[in-house]
């Protein structure tokens, strides 16, 4: 590979990272938000309990929202290009984002407050659908021979970058301007931030170039004209096998970031601002570990790593909420750390692992499509299932069952992933007619 090219992928990877960044703090904010505020703002008139599952409810929209955002950038990512697809998903999530913090309350426009928060946050979902399977497969199809496992790895680790900054900016705002003020109108402060991330990631996404691979293919061919109707028809095989293998990461994940949050101070009576420290300090060791376990499918294969960080991922679905009830402030802070770790190991490659399984002509489609229904049975619901199990049982045995399960399924989809899978640097192994 030439310096231009080496060079062209070392941007495009920074600038994925960058991007999903911006657009996984904009996600994020808002699950920390229906975690610790937005019951308060937007559902006062109901208990508690109630409130909590209406605003998790909001949450899950987003994630319902999310494989359509796929299926529309998948579909011009692989007719008209990667690039500029991206560049329109982070301005929908951006925008969508500031909104929210521009929002009236109940106490302003009653139940028409909540209506709106939903459609914002159904933008919010469509944006990041449509963001993730492009910057993997832009980043991968730029990725040096023998290093996609890598190179892919870039934009994933956006996801912990992102939790770890939308956590760090909520915990310093609140312990700025207190808990009054922050309930009353500080939580908005985060929310109209992310206009100013969104110009940075534009600035970054207009000075990269389109992939390689990409425009190899239609120097060959025309553009698939439904590419996702081709993936749900010829390689639903994959999509279903992609779905299970990341599930349990997405579960357990939601769990960690999110559930966990409001769980711990609701029912563990501990300190909000000490569990964000928690869930930063996991977010950290998330994101710093993130290479290690990329670098290792180059060199042992996806099985291998997806399997280990599978069996680990069991384990911490048992033990974090029995953890949790134990009130210990010293093992919740090791293991949540730790837990950072465990969700690194299958996380940082779900990039490669998915894109890997489709050819260039529908590989945007294929990915984000696969990628965000795994993440809507996984993530996108369980906060909202557990809120609801703990609700009509009273205790956490049910939720910690739910999580063992969906994560022994994942392992057992690792366990069946092939051998060799996404070590070859094809760009395209599978015949697809146009």
């Amino acid at each position: 590979m030439d310096i231009d090219r080496r060079q062209a992928a070392r941007r495009v990877s920074w600038a994925a990272f960058i991007g999903t960044t911006i657009e996984w703090y904009d996600f994020f904010l808002y699950g920390t938000a229906a975690a610790l505020v937005f019951s308060k703002q937007f559902f006062p008139t109901m208990d508690p309990v109630a409130g909590s599952i209406a605003s998790f409810g909001t949450m899950t929209v987003g994630f319902l929202a999310r494989p359509l955002g796929g299926v529309i950038f998948g579909h011009f990512g692989d007719r008209i290009g990667r690039r500029n697809t991206l560049v329109v998903s982070l301005l929908i999530m951006g925008i969508g984002t500031a909104l929210i913090g521009l929002l009236p309350t109940y106490e302003t426009l009653g139940i028409w407050a909540a209506v709106l928060l939903v459609v914002l946050r159904i933008a919010q979902g469509i944006g990041l659908g449509g963001e993730l399977g492009g910057a993997v497969v832009l980043t991968m199809e730029h990725a040096p021979a023998g290093r996609r496992g890598l190179f892919g790895a870039f934009p994933m680790m956006g996801t912990p970058a992102g939790m770890l900054c939308a956590n760090a900016v909520f915990l310093g705002v609140s312990a700025l301007l207190g808990d009054a003020a922050f309930q009353s109108w500080g939580w908005r402060v985060p929310f109209l931030l992310s206009l100013a991330l969104v110009g940075v990631g534009l600035y970054l996404r207009l000075r990269i170039e389109e992939s390689p691979d990409y425009e190899g293919l239609v120097e060959r061919r025309k553009p698939v004209r439904l590419p996702v109707a081709l993936v749900l028809r010829d390689h639903w095989r994959s999509v279903v096998h992609t779905i299970c293998v990341i599930i349990g990461n997405s579960a357990v994940a939601y769990i960690f970031m999110v559930y966990a949050l409001s769980y711990g101070e609701d029912n563990a009576a501990l300190d909000r601002d000490y569990l964000l420290m928690c869930v930063i300090g996991g977010s950290a060791l998330w994101l710093v570990t993130a290479p290690l376990w990329a670098h290792w499918t180059d060199r042992f294969g996806m099985r291998a790593v997806f399997t280990g960080g599978s069996v680990f991922l069991l384990a911490g679905a048992v033990a974090i909420l029995p953890v949790i009830n134990t009130g210990n402030l010293v093992l919740i802070a090791v293991f949540m750390v730790l837990m950072g770790a465990v969700l690194s190991m299958s996380h940082a490659p779900q990039g490669t692992l998915t894109a890997s399984f489709f050819p260039v002509a529908i590989r945007y489609s294929g990915t984000s499509v696969a990628y965000q229904l795994a993440a809507l049975l996984g993530g996108g619901i369980t906060p909202l299932v557990a809120e609801s199990l703990f609700a009509s049982t009273g205790t956490s045995m049910a939720i910690t069952g739910y999580l063992a399960v969906i994560a022994a399924v994942s392992l057992a989809a690792a366990l069946v992933i092939p051998r060799d899978h996404a070590r070859a640097d094809e760009p395209e192994k599978v015949a697809v007619p146009s």
